[in-house]
């Protein structure tokens, strides 16, 4: 008896019960929102493409396309997250005023500059490799220096004139002779009018006399 009172109760609520379920979906239904849109800059007005946008309240959203097209279905009054990467974070919330099932908005997204830690890099691996490459670093000449071993080999070709030539130094000055010589080859060499050591070997030769006559030395 008691089982069959309760098979009664149960047939008789079940209409309510689907009634009541029915008119929950209907109202659900009511406040779905096809959400659509497009995400531009806010100094240029260029498109955003891929920019992130999430229903906060349902965590369900979509990307903005290559031209920062998006369309997704919301609720009313939900709050949508707009994100990308270079942008600072834009929120909307969808009215609960709109009567109809469609709404469209141009979100407008600003610059985020993004300020990143100094990077220091460096060629040694160690602070001891550095010491040791720092210690040893071959500094290159300036042109003081540069001018001085000039000047310095100047002095040499010059000393070289006052004491006699070793072997060393009769082979080199063999060598330049031919290398000259391959150099202006099939043509005429320069004349050395202008050279300031064939100048001074002129001079030298005059001092000692090499220029004088046979008779004037025998005098």
């Amino acid at each position: 008896m008691k089982k069959s009172l309760y098979c009664f109760l149960l047939l008789l609520s079940f209409p309510f019960y689907g009634s009541a379920q029915q008119l929950q979906e209907q109202e659900d239904n009511e406040h779905l929102v096809q959400f659509s849109g497009m995400t531009i800059t806010a100094d240029s007005l260029n498109p955003v493409p891929y920019v992130r946008i999430v229903d906060v309240k349902t965590h369900r959203g979509t990307t903005s396309d290559i031209n920062g097209y998006f369309s997704f279905v919301s609720h009313k009054n939900d709050t949508v997250l707009f994100t990308a990467l270079g942008f600072k974070p834009a929120s909307f919330i969808i009215p609960d005023t709109i009567t109809k099932q469609r709404y469209s908005l141009i979100q407008l997204m600003s610059s985020d500059t993004l300020t990143l830690a100094a990077a220091y890099i460096f060629p040694w691996p160690t602070l001891e490799d550095f010491k040791r490459a720092f210690v040893e670093l071959k500094i290159p000449d300036d042109d003081l220096e540069i001018a001085r071993k000039n000047l310095l080999s100047a002095d040499i070709r010059m000393r070289a004139e006052e004491y006699p030539m070793d072997a060393n130094m009769n082979y080199r000055n063999y060598i330049d002779n031919q290398t000259s010589k391959l150099y202006y080859f099939g043509q005429q060499q320069p004349f050395n009018i202008f050279n300031p050591f064939a100048w001074a070997k002129f001079i030298k030769a005059w001092k000692d006399g090499k220029f004088k006559s046979q008779q004037e030395r025998l005098k």
